[in-house]
């Protein structure tokens, strides 16, 4: 700064500078002095009407000019993460979405709809966005901005009225299915909620999928500074990848998901359902005499055994002079005096001790139970059998885990097998009662995985009532697929149906086909709306042949099949499989009477027996 200027710069220290005269400022009088008002006066409503006019104006400007761009080029390639998405991805995503809005096999709540829409969205969004990486990888060509724009226009403008209309579309579809099932119509379905869990979802999953992919790129660049492009790329792919697994297996899985379920089921296992006391009759295990304690025998021992009918109570049911039945449960955790280094052998050995104290050999029928993965027996199963015999019975199960059955399936699948085929290779076999093999669910799965096949199965017992097999079950799948050919898979006919049959409505469904009937026989009750009977990953990339002409009784018309949509569907289906009543879902109430009566009645049982017996296990509570 020049002398001059300094000379001729204002003094900033001499105030300011004098204007024309006015009269003093009255700052006593509201709404007056050198600040800015804080009045209410009109003045102050215009100023305001003005400023939202203007927010207005700015607001309707930015959305005029997204309508004529309404898409965001990044503006550098390094943005991985804040860049907008791929148009041929999110209409893969919208698609997926929308294709799993179709009903499946049970009813669902509207939160679940969300969850599957989103997991759906999300697998749509990867599939298109490497479709579109592909080709633009191969292809040259680029459309030119004209067409980006019409095409995100035409996107914008279609697929959230569409979307609408889909969502409503699947609430009276839902309704439909609800009739057929035997629930009432009414449903709550939240359109605006299951379209934001679905993009909540979605986005969520492009967040870490992104986030990922930033972190490989940062990785190969890093490695780009001390090797070769090539193998720094190799290397950080590679790297990038068996960290992805490594995380999502070890921690998030194995740490996370399984140690969280195996707590919890722990201490379920240590607690007794309220009602459950123990038992005071000698034949059964944890009651007086027992081998095993009754603080030993876990949550779903307790219930077993702490829930066995008395003589007294089969006495007023039956008319005739009743005896104890016999309940023998094997913990997963021996007595010390038991314990080996072949745990299902120790098992099995303490399972046949309990057996002759309790004189389950001299009973008329002797049943092993199948259990699920947390050790529970079905208690309509139980009693239905001891019921029909007036306690002439003896059933026994072996726990090999307390984990849920879905955590069982994955961590302990061998286990169920291999315990139950240890218990039954342990009985003798020259002083034992008649021999039936039971099972519901994994319980179920746990009987098939102990025989070779159908014909080992009947020619090693004397009968078998089994319900709801999970999919993998092999004897299910051999009968399904050698199934006579005009049979559909959901009732299948194996062999004109001489020793096995499969039935919803057992009471009418037993009679078919009209074919002879021999003994030994076996019973399969599976629903054709069961998730668990059909669950499969094959589903993702295949169509079920539950979805062929004729469908299911309980099956709706608008169910279709879409690549890896049903499968996350059937997924879902598994946790509201119980939301239905019997005989739909994975719920088969009081169809065990029908079974037992047709695989192994007591002599002098009838018809109306039958009827009168399922009466009264279908419309008690059940014990546990």
């Amino acid at each position: 700064m020049t002398s001059t200027d300094r000379n001729t710069s204002p003094d900033r220290s001499a105030g300011p500078a004098p204007g024309p005269a006015s009269d003093p400022v009255d700052t006593s009088r509201p709404g007056t002095g050198t600040g800015p008002s804080i009045g209410t006066g009109p003045g102050t409503e215009s100023g305001s009407r003005t400023r939202l006019r203007a927010r207005a104006r700015r607001a309707a400007g930015r959305l005029l000019a997204f309508a004529r761009r309404p898409y965001r080029d990044r503006p550098d390639p390094s943005y991985r993460v804040r860049r907008w998405p791929d148009l041929t991805a999110l209409c893969f995503a919208t698609v997926f979405f929308w294709s799993s809005l179709t009903p499946s096999l049970v009813p669902r709540p509207w939160y679940l709809q969300g969850l599957v829409g989103g997991i759906t969205a999300a697998i749509g969004y990867a599939l298109g966005s490497t479709l579109a990486w592909l080709f633009r990888a191969l292809v040259s060509w680029r459309p030119p901005d004209r067409v980006r724009t019409r095409c995100w226009q035409a996107y914008w403008l279609l697929s959230p009225v569409l979307a609408v209309w889909l969502i409503s579309e699947s609430a009276r579809m839902q309704r439909q299915l609800r009739v057929l099932q035997g629930l009432p119509p009414a449903l709550t379905w939240h359109t605006p909620m299951i379209a934001l869990i679905a993009l909540g979802l979605l986005l969520a999953a492009l967040l870490v999928a992104r986030t990922v992919r930033l972190g490989s790129a940062t990785l190969i660049r890093l490695l780009g500074r001390v090797m070769p492009r090539p193998f720094a790329y190799a290397l950080g792919a590679a790297l990038s990848a068996l960290t992805v697994l490594v995380g999502i297996r070890d921690v998030v899985f194995d740490r996370g998901v399984v140690d969280l379920a195996d707590r919890i089921a722990e201490a379920t296992n240590g607690d007794t359902k309220d009602g459950i006391q123990r038992p005071a009759s000698r034949h059964v295990s944890g009651g007086p005499g027992s081998l095993v304690h009754w603080q030993d025998l876990g949550y779903q021992g307790r219930n077993f055994t702490g829930s066995t009918p008395t003589r007294d109570a089969l006495t007023a049911w039956t008319g005739r002079p009743a005896r104890d039945p016999v309940r023998v449960y094997v913990p997963s955790a021996l007595p010390a005096v038991f314990e080996d280094d072949r745990p299902f052998a120790a098992q099995a050995r303490l399972a046949v001790h309990e057996l002759e104290r309790t004189g389950a050999f001299d009973r008329a029928v002797l049943a092993v139970a199948g259990t699920t993965g947390t050790g529970w027996v079905d208690p309509n199963v139980a009693e239905a059998l001891e019921y029909m015999y007036g306690g002439d019975t003896a059933i026994v199960a072996v726990q090999y885990s307390y984990l849920p059955s879905w955590v069982s399936f994955l961590v302990d699948e061998e286990k169920a097998g291999r315990a139950t085929r240890a218990l039954l290779d342990a009985l003798p076999a020259d002083r034992r009662p008649k021999l039936v093999v039971t099972g519901e669910s994994l319980g179920a799965y746990a009987v098939e995985a102990s025989f070779d096949s159908a014909d080992d199965l009947l020619a090693s017992t004397d009968g078998a009532l089994l319900l709801g097999a999970p999919n993998f079950s092999p004897i299910s799948r051999e009968i399904r697929r050698d199934r006579d050919p005009a049979s559909p898979v959901w009732r299948p006919e194996y062999r004109e149906g001489a020793h096995i049959r499969f039935a919803q409505f057992p009471a009418t469904d037993l009679d078919r086909p009209a074919a002879p009937w021999s003994w030994p026989r076996a019973v399969y009750l599976q629903n054709a709306s069961d998730p668990v009977v059909w669950w499969s990953p094959d589903l993702l990339l295949s169509r079920p042949s539950w979805l062929d002409d004729p469908l299911g009784p309980d099956i709706t018309p608008e169910i279709s099949w879409f690549p890896f949509v049903t499968f996350w569907q059937a997924s879902v289906d598994m946790t509201v499989s119980y939301g239905v009543d019997a005989p739909h879902g994975h719920r088969y109430g009081a169809g065990a009477v029908d079974g037992w009566a047709a695989v192994l009645p007591p002599p002098g049982w009838t018809p109306a027996d039958t009827t009168r017996l399922r009466a009264f296990i279908g419309h008690r509570r059940a014990a546990y």
